[in-house]
C-alpha cells in the first residue's frame, strides 16, 4: 500500500508508476465529492478514525499527487511507453 505520503520529484519516479490506478481511485473519489476520511480508509487503506491526521496528510499527499499526474504526469508516463 502507498507509503504516508507520495513523491512531490517535478518527474515521473516509480512510486508514481506503481500507483497511477490509486490515483484515479482518488481522482474519481474526488470528483464524486467523496468524504476524504472514506477514500483514506478505501483507497489507502488507514484508518481514519484511529490515525487521523496520518490519514489526512496521506489523502492530501496523494491527491495533490494525482492532480499533477494528470496535468503533466501522464506525458512522461505516455512518452515512456506506459500502457
Amino acid at each position: 500500500m502507498p507509503f504516508d505520503a507520495a513523491p512531490s520529484d517535478p518527474t515521473l519516479t516509480p512510486y508514481d508508476r506503481e500507483y497511477v490506478v490509486t490515483y484515479m481511485r482518488l481522482l474519481d473519489a474526488d470528483a464524486d465529492g467523496a468524504d476524504w476520511r472514506e477514500v483514506a480508509e478505501v483507497v489507502l487503506q488507514i484508518d481514519s478514525k484511529r490515525e487521523p491526521e496520518r490519514a489526512r496528510r496521506a489523502y492530501e499527499s496523494h491527491l495533490s499527487r494525482a492532480k499533477w499526474m494528470s496535468r503533466h504526469g501522464y506525458r512522461q508516463l505516455l512518452r515512456s511507453g506506459w500502457t
